[in-house]
């Protein structure tokens, strides 16, 4: 008797519980419905780990609310990528929901929101990249693409972005990404001019430029087949390492990168440079050592290894020099080189031809 009264007050609180649930989700999209998000957004954290014992369609309403708060909250430019993406998962967990119960309330305007969403964010990483926000458009361009993995151009303006942002980390971090997907770039780029800017914009599908054309908004179409972007990803990875001071992991993309492009002058140059800073972990260590015999001949050893080394960046600057016979910082370069191992007569030489 009293487990059945215990088991009685136990699924009278569960009722108690899901029915204050469904009056607070209501409360939220009152709050919602009122343009007042933070409100709205407070009583949804409240019973977002609640929500696992709701109905499917207590689900569906909460987690499309969910969605829509954040979205809001994104078209702001509140943290537009870290609400993008919590947005973007409400939604795909309304998607979810709605696919087991079968009952499609809110499934098509769930997928509208996800494809502008995406639109606005793309836009904005655009915008934030205009106005050297470098970092803020990384950002914004890899949230996209973790939603849609097959719109790879995002990753690539991630990574971009965040070179040119100086963000070395996460620029390493994108572009072994796009190594690691084999990513050529190949495909077609879809072109338009706006009509009020006169500036040409690149579009993410043909759809989506024809439909900026029947709108008014751009003319002027056309499409661009643009070749591998394999040794450009590559060589951009070599520089984020030079850039961060792993000259092996540098070395390593540079070899790479001349492989896939021979003629890539800023890669023999770099591959010199950085061959020429690890001359300097050896010049400090030939300076700690001091005037014992057995330190002597460790000096040597390692003064020789210097040598070699500095003997070693010769090949890529004769290399690059082949390429631009007349470039001034290659041709200084070698002049350097070959003065530094006592090279007189390679050095005459090249002084001679200039």
């Amino acid at each position: 008797m009293e487990k059945n009264f215990t088991l009685l007050l136990l699924l009278l609180f569960i009722g108690v519980g899901l029915h204050a649930q469904k009056d607070q989700i209501k409360e939220a999209q009152s709050f919602y419905d009122k343009g007042n998000l933070k409100e709205s957004l407070a009583i949804v954290k409240k019973i977002d780990y609640m929500i696992v014992n709701a109905s499917l369609e207590e689900k569906s309403d909460f987690y499309f609310l969910k969605g829509n708060i954040y979205k809001d909250l994104a078209s702001k430019n509140i943290d537009a990528a870290e609400n993008f993406a919590l947005a973007s998962g409400a939604y795909q967990d309304v998607l979810l929901y709605e696919n087991d119960s079968r009952k499609y309330k809110y499934a098509f305007k769930a997928n509208i929101a996800l494809k502008e969403m995406k639109s606005t964010l793309v836009d904005g990483a655009m915008l934030d990249y205009k106005q050297g926000k470098f970092n803020e458009s990384a950002e914004k361009s890899y949230k996209v693409y973790l939603f849609d993995k097959k719109d790879t151009l995002n990753l690539l303006n991630a990574a971009g972005a965040a070179l040119t942002g100086k963000d070395f980390t996460s620029a390493i971090k994108y572009y072994d990404e796009l190594r690691k997907i084999n990513y050529t770039g190949k495909g077609v780029l879809f072109y338009a001019t706006n009509k009020k800017t006169k500036e040409e914009s690149a579009f993410i599908s043909l759809a989506a430029r024809e439909s900026n054309i029947l709108a008014g908004l751009y003319e002027k179409p056309r499409n661009e087949s643009p070749p591998s972007k394999q040794a450009e990803v590559t060589y951009s990875l070599a520089y984020a390492y030079l850039e961060r001071n792993d000259y092996p992991k540098a070395q390593m993309y540079y070899d790479e990168s001349i492989r896939l492009n021979p003629k890539c002058i800023d890669c023999y140059i770099n591959m010199a440079y950085s061959k020429l800073q690890l001359k300097k972990v050896l010049m400090d260590e030939m300076a700690n050592l001091g005037n014992s015999a057995k330190e002597m001949q460790e000096y040597d050893v390692l003064n020789a290894k210097k040598d070699e080394l500095v003997k070693s960046t010769i090949p890529y600057l004769k290399k690059a020099l082949v390429i631009e016979p007349k470039n001034e910082e290659v041709t200084k370069f070698l002049l350097g080189v070959y003065r530094s191992l006592d090279m007189t007569a390679d050095y005459n030489t090249l002084k001679a031809s200039l």
